[in-house]
């Protein structure tokens, strides 16, 4: 392949687990999750785990997943959107998340990364 190629298809457990950088290389953090929409078989958003230390205090993040390329040959994503973005997003606790079915959340967390939803595509 060449450099800027990669798998068009891939399993989810690829990707989960991968880290997670801005273009410019900042670590911003894990891979966690890929939420699927069901009725359509696309991939709705991706969680990621952003922030804390040790494991205390981080919050999982739903992004959507057209905000990120995939660097296979480094074995992480690249999310394109700036660090203040995803600092000001609205996060969730690992243990306590929201309702990813309800298109008024969806619209918010799209809007918020500056991406149309993907079920208006």
């Amino acid at each position: 392949m060449a450099h800027n190629e990669y798998r068009k298809t891939m399993s989810a457990s690829t990707l989960i687990g991968d880290r997670v950088a801005n273009a410019e290389g900042e670590n911003l953090g894990t891979m966690k999750e890929l939420m699927l929409d069901v009725d359509t078989g696309r991939v709705a958003y991706a969680v990621l785990d952003f922030g804390g230390f040790m494991g205390m205090g981080d919050k999982f993040f739903a992004v959507p997943w057209q905000a990120f390329s995939v660097d296979e040959a480094n074995h992480r994503l690249v999310l394109n959107v700036d660090k203040e973005t995803l600092k000001n997003a609205e996060g969730f606790d690992k243990n306590d998340w929201p309702d990813t079915t309800n298109p008024d959340w969806g619209r918010r967390i799209h809007q918020h990364y500056g991406y149309t939803p993907y079920w208006d595509i």
